[in-house]
């Protein structure tokens, strides 16, 4: 059954947020808000907040200056994952991926498909890993934020969840990049 194990020790994380948005503020910014809540409401911490306009090279500059940070183990963006023209997210931060996380999207869509029915349909939320940082991409409303967070990230981003969770691998992300080339070895 999964669970928290207690008998594990809690590892608290850096966590970058970005809204993206041609109109939020700081001061209305309420997904970037429900997200700063439930990261610190878990014990993580919020390592950056930020909010770019709807533009590929302002979202990819951000992302890209965040996953280079050793200090930012995950980054959260909300907003621009819908189908209008402003909408490019994904279109951003995919290509920065080097593991692109199709379970998530799917479980999100599923969790989604709870809520709000076929409504669902209408994400693109998206995750991966780039320079081993975790990336998830979630929509601009608070409650698909409360949703990513409530039912998947919380408990993924808890060493302590059973049977597995994604900070046990975090020392491992970036294992083929400090690995010498093999140079002909079978093994």
């Amino acid at each position: 059954m999964p669970g928290l194990d207690d008998s594990r020790q809690f590892v608290p994380l850096k966590i970058a947020v970005l809204t993206v948005s041609d109109t939020r503020t700081p001061e209305d910014d309420k997904s970037g808000a429900t997200l700063v809540e439930r990261i610190t409401a878990a014990g993580h911490t919020v390592a950056a907040r930020a909010i770019v306009v709807d533009d590929v090279a302002a979202i990819r500059s951000r992302v890209e200056t965040w996953i280079a940070d050793p200090e930012i183990d995950v980054v959260i963006t909300t907003g621009g994952t819908g189908f209008t023209g402003r909408d490019v997210t994904p279109e951003a931060v995919e290509p920065l991926f080097e593991k692109r996380m199709e379970a998530f999207s799917s479980l999100f869509l599923l969790v989604s498909f709870q809520k709000i029915g076929t409504s669902a349909i209408q994400t693109r939320a998206t995750a991966g890993v780039a320079r081993a940082t975790y990336v998830f991409c979630l929509p601009g409303s608070p409650g698909a934020c409360k949703d990513a967070w409530d039912n998947i990230l919380v408990h993924q981003l808890d060493y302590r969840y059973r049977p597995c969770n994604f900070v046990e691998i975090m020392p491992r992300l970036d294992e083929h990049l400090r690995r010498p080339k093999s140079k002909g070895a079978t093994a």
